[in-house]
């Protein structure tokens, strides 16, 4: 039987925990330790990420910390291909190559920064996070990639939340997320 679209084939939602009030009223946070814990469904996603971008020639992945960190690096093991992490202020070294960019989340204002000699011009690259909300956070780890001269080949989240639009904010960006929800509940 063929799968249409390339779907994975597991029902990956029903092992994201849901806890309402976190991290403050009024938000329902998407908890995928119970993913991390178990092999099956954690190699499965790997390997559904993995299936989606193989023939995309990836030179570099970039994860966002740091849940990003998480898929990031197996994904990158997976792929053969080098793994670049995108961090929060004052937490990478060499402060005169780092690049950084100030965004707006769903809740507040944050920076990311990146070496900026970690991407060569026109190396193909893969960022992946665990989450897509509002998209600042991810327009914001793209934007560095494109100061580098690098080329984006896809992005990719877990989980994507719909409702908020984050998507938008990627422009014509190949982005692919393994789960989505439609709408907060």
């Amino acid at each position: 039987m063929s799968n249409p679209k390339n779907k994975p084939s597991i029902n990956f939602k029903k092992y994201i925990r849901s806890v309402p009030d976190f991290p403050k009223t009024g938000i329902m946070f998407r908890d995928i330790t119970t993913i991390l814990m178990n092999e099956k469904i954690l190699r499965a996603a790997v390997d559904a990420f993995a299936k989606k971008f193989q023939r995309k020639k990836i030179q570099k992945i970039i994860a966002i910390e740091s849940r990003g960190f998480i898929f990031g690096a197996m994904l990158a093991y997976k792929l053969k291909c080098g793994f670049i992490p995108i961090r929060k202020p004052k937490k990478l070294p060499l402060q005169n190559l780092l690049i950084s960019k100030e965004y707006s989340l769903e809740y507040g204002k944050d920076t990311l920064e990146m070496h900026r000699d970690a991407l060569k011009n026109k190396e193909r690259v893969l960022l992946i996070d665990d989450l897509l909300a509002t998209g600042g956070t991810m327009e914001a780890a793209a934007w560095m990639v494109e100061q580098t001269g690098a080329c984006i080949a896809g992005i990719a989240f877990l989980i994507e939340l719909d409702f908020l639009h984050g998507r938008d904010k990627l422009g014509t960006y190949n982005v692919f997320s393994l789960v989505h929800y439609k709408n907060e509940k």
